[in-house]
């Protein structure tokens, strides 16, 4: 099993490309991962990582090794998975990440009845708007809004989740009732934007009478994070293109209402992502099942 600890200990290094990092992922401190690499190069010989104190990179062997690394740790994960069904007693832990949104609203309020229900069973979620690296961040399940771009990963489809552009009363009363997109570039309305690094521009997918148009949108306001717009726009600061379950509750008790309803945007795919090589796994299956019929309910609920 020291073994094994040292490979995964490696493969995590390779990955995130820092030991400190590979560390704090496996829950353990630097010293321990520095010696656990250090232990595996004794084993094999040679030398896996070059480092120095500002970089850490990998030698030509450890570039080597990384590919039968990853196929020795997919293969304990299948042998263990085999026992697994055939004991009916599916343990472990499972790493799961999703936006913010998604994770607060949908699969944080049902992780501790997946516990309650499967309690060998351990969910460690993790939340952020950023794009993810599923690979390099270790992840078994990602739950993702929008269109799949990554082909290497699989697919299971939750809902179409409709969205809307709204805000709260007071802008409308300040800025006006916008009609639709048009009346959105013309009149200048404030949008706020969700913004990563590297996004050029800004626009809006709405369904018009001659079709889907994008609407070149700008405001004085754009966060990587989408309950911070919603705070915004609570807050009078302007217009926010929502999935209607993120503020649905804002939306009964009057704090938003719907603007621009004539070109209203498209729904946004909900979906979980998985690498092939989980699929296998019986609690990623388990925890699938599990999710997908409570967040179709929930979405279905909110609309």
């Amino acid at each position: 099993m020291a073994y094994v600890n040292n490979i995964k200990m490696f493969v995590r290094v390779y990955e995130l490309g820092s030991m400190s990092a590979a560390a704090r992922d496996q829950r353990t401190s630097p010293a321990v991962a520095s010696a656990r690499i250090s232990e595996l190069e004794k084993h094999l010989g040679v030398r896996l990582f070059n480092r120095t104190t500002r970089s850490l990179q990998p030698t030509e062997n450890g570039r080597l090794f990384y590919d039968g690394a990853r196929k020795v740790l997919e293969a304990i994960d299948e042998a263990e998975a085999a026992v697994v069904n055939a004991t009916q007693n599916p343990r472990g832990t499972i790493y799961v990440a999703a936006p913010l949104g998604i994770g607060r609203r949908l699969i944080a309020p049902q992780v501790p009845a997946f516990k309650d229900e499967y309690p060998q069973i351990d969910v460690r979620l993790r939340l952020s708007d950023r794009s993810i690296d599923m690979t390099a961040e270790g992840l078994d399940v990602a739950f993702h809004l929008g269109i799949l771009d990554d082909s290497t990963l699989k697919m299971r489809m939750i809902a179409n989740c409709p969205r809307l552009l709204c805000a709260a009363p007071a802008y409308i009363a300040r800025r006006g009732m916008p009609a639709d997109g048009e009346a959105l570039v013309r009149d200048r309305h404030d949008c706020l934007n969700l913004r990563f690094p590297g996004a050029k521009e800004f626009q809006w997918t709405l369904e018009t009478p001659d079709g889907p148009r994008r609407f070149e949108i700008a405001g004085p306001f754009e966060s990587d994070d989408g309950d911070v717009l919603t705070m915004w726009a609570l807050d009078g600061r302007g217009i926010v293109l929502k999935p209607h379950f993120e503020v649905a509750e804002h939306l009964r008790a009057g704090r938003l209402v719907p603007v621009a309803t004539a070109t209203p945007p498209q729904p946004v795919q909900l979906s979980c992502l998985t690498p092939h090589r989980r699929l296998k796994d019986p609690k990623i299956r388990l925890f699938l099942d599990f999710m997908v019929a409570r967040c179709k309910a929930a979405v279905t609920q909110a609309a």
